[in-house]
């Protein structure tokens, strides 16, 4: 059971790794692979038709992952609501700016290195997880 979450979280890390990728680093983003078209649709296509609908992904969040959709939700978000009620007062003013925005370099590999220090933790996980089992098996005999 750990194993197979650990390597869905991989997967879909991956994913989310490629679609940061899309945005701060686009010339390491692998698009998606092109739809193929049979002889006929081909012909129909080039004849002005439109092409046939591809089909989404699907998985966790139209990502194509899978693997933890079967069982119990392993993944789950929570969120905390705090209702406003007459007696609490509205928030302050947003504090002054820095000024107008700039870009920097060195900001996306912050966050792509946040990505894989998150698959480097799964990847010791399950290594450690495998380790173990083979201890207590060799316990076991």
């Amino acid at each position: 059971e750990l194993m197979a979450s650990d390597s869905a979280a991989k997967e879909l890390l991956g994913f989310a790794k490629n679609r940061l990728n899309k945005f701060y680093n686009p010339k390491l983003f692998k698009a998606a692979p092109k739809q193929e078209l049979s002889e006929e649709e081909n012909v129909f296509v080039n004849n002005g038709g439109t092409p046939p609908p591809t089909e989404a992904p699907g998985g966790i969040a139209g990502t194509g992952v899978t693997a933890l959709q079967e069982g119990a939700p392993m993944l789950v978000q929570v969120v905390a609501h705090r209702a406003m009620g007459a007696d609490t007062a509205a928030p302050p003013p947003p504090p002054e700016t820095f000024g107008a925005y700039t870009t920097k370099g060195q900001e996306s590999s912050g966050v792509l290195a946040m990505v894989d220090l998150l698959i480097a933790d799964l990847d010791k996980e399950m290594q450690e997880a495998e380790v173990s089992e083979k201890d207590a098996q060799s316990d076991y005999e």
